[in-house]
């Protein structure tokens, strides 16, 4: 998962990448947390999208993208 994390600007696109960031992988679940509820639904909306980045950039079986709100 070295990959994801240290390039989520490319996984999740610039601007999402702003505001979320990859914290864990839980099984084949990405956990990802967000700074607002907007760009949870966001990150929701986007998730086939970063899925399928994530495995073409990992090749693991991650099927699932969990976001948790995370206020700073």
């Amino acid at each position: 998962m070295e990959a994801v994390f240290s390039g989520w600007d490319a996984v999740a696109g610039p601007e999402l990448a702003a505001h979320a960031r990859p914290l864990r992988l839980h099984g084949a679940t990405l956990v990802v947390a967000v700074d607002h509820p907007a760009w949870a639904t966001r990150a929701r909306m986007d998730a086939a999208q970063i899925l399928a980045r994530v495995r073409s950039v990992e090749g693991v079986s991650v099927d699932r993208l969990e976001v948790l709100v995370e206020r700073r």
